[in-house]
């Protein structure tokens, strides 16, 4: 998929966010990101992409921003969330909120080492170079700041059904570049020397479109953590970066006694 392909993706993704499963999936994120969020403090955190959900309402970091690739239009009304999220409209659909900047997901506008926590929600199944977006983050967080991920996951009812288009059936996710699994997701962080701290599944329910269906489904959100916990359809990952440190070396404390005395040659005797 090229430049033009991608930015067709992201624009469908917007579409598909307003739908019955959007809705669902903005709820569970939300309310996930929300938990993860609260208790990470620092000074700059900023939110790449999908202006949707509010993944920084519940953090207290003084500066807080909003970036992706183009200012977007106002967001419609979403539609009614399935009763078992417990939320309004209001709730899910607040008032557009205004993006601070403009970027290129491979080519972060930040000073290395200079944000404290960065939060990617669905950025990289739909970026032609998700290896350079993840090196783009390394290199703008600071030692020990924190990276938040979100994807829709492979293994999967709603991953299965997104795969079943290639072979005749409908397509129910938006086209992506390629959907990434979690335990890959974590290899591409270890090589980048950011270690998974949290993880978590969600959105249980089977790829249905309408509402009716995915209020009959709403039980498996409650059993899925329990039966089958790594089938949600979207996952959420927690990363920390590393720096590995130097080892201090002490002073050797051991004292060895000599055995015999130590003969100083006199070679500046003066001679007489």
């Amino acid at each position: 998929m090229d430049k033009a392909g991608s930015e067709q993706s992201i624009i469908a993704l917007e579409g598909w966010l307003q739908t019955p499963a959007g809705v669902y999936l903005r709820a569970w994120e939300q309310t996930c990101l929300d938990n993860l969020t609260a208790d990470i403090f620092g000074f700059n955190a900023v939110q790449i992409g999908m202006p949707q959900i509010d993944a920084l309402a519940a953090n207290r970091m003084p500066y807080k921003w909003l970036a992706d690739r183009k200012v977007r239009p106002p967001v419609a009304p979403a539609a009614p969330p399935v009763p078992a999220q417990g939320a309004s409209v209001a709730e899910l659909a607040p008032p557009p909120r205004p993006v601070a900047l403009t970027l290129d997901y491979t080519e972060l506008p930040f000073a290395s080492q200079s944000m404290d926590l960065v939060v990617l929600p669905h950025v990289l199944e739909f970026s032609t170079d998700p290896h350079q977006v993840l090196r783009e983050v390394e290199r703008v967080l600071i030692p020990e700041g924190q990276v938040i991920i979100c994807g829709f996951n492979p293994a999967s009812l709603w991953g299965a059904r997104h795969v079943m288009r290639r072979v005749g059936g409908t397509s129910f996710l938006p086209r992506t570049e390629e959907l990434i699994t979690m335990p890959r997701m974590k290899d591409w962080l270890k090589l980048l020397n950011m270690s998974a701290s949290q993880s978590h599944f969600g959105c249980y329910a089977p790829a249905c479109r309408t509402e009716k269906w995915l209020n009959r489904y709403a039980f498996m959100d409650n059993a899925g953590p329990r039966w089958w916990p790594f089938f949600g359809g979207v996952y959420i990952v927690q990363a920390i970066k590393r720096v590995k440190g130097m080892h201090l070396i002490g002073p050797a404390w051991t004292k060895k006694s000599a055995t015999a005395q130590v003969v100083v040659p006199a070679t500046n005797k003066r001679r007489e």
